[in-house]
């Protein structure tokens, strides 16, 4: 074949593929690292001043709900229930901007 020069299909010959995969490797470890990162990160969500707390992974497990004794009314539970709403939405949208600051580098890959 006049021409052929071996190699992989375009990749420029073997040196480049094993350049590519090392890359990959290196990025799919840093992507595991990541992760494991956003596992042990907390993250406080809170509403209400402080009277409901909640604690969370960056990836929203939640590990924790604190609710100040002052937070509860027996007469008015809703506004316990909301305050529990608004502390974990707070919580989940922390949650996302640190999620997407770590992953965003990885452009989606392995999601």
């Amino acid at each position: 074949m006049a021409g052929y020069r071996g190699g992989y299909g375009g990749f420029g010959g073997g040196n480049q593929m094993q350049n590519l995969m090392k890359q990959a490797q290196k990025m799919q470890e840093e992507m595991l690292k990541a992760q494991q990162e956003l596992e042990d990160m907390e993250i406080e969500g809170s509403a209400g001043g402080g009277l409901v707390k909640v604690t969370m992974s960056a990836k929203k497990v939640v590990t924790s709900v604190e609710i100040n004794p002052d937070a509860v009314d027996l007469d008015d539970i809703t506004m316990l229930e909301d305050l529990l709403v608004a502390a974990l939405n707070d919580g989940y949208s922390k949650a996302d901007k640190v999620y997407n600051e770590k992953m965003g580098a990885f452009g989606g890959l392995g999601l």
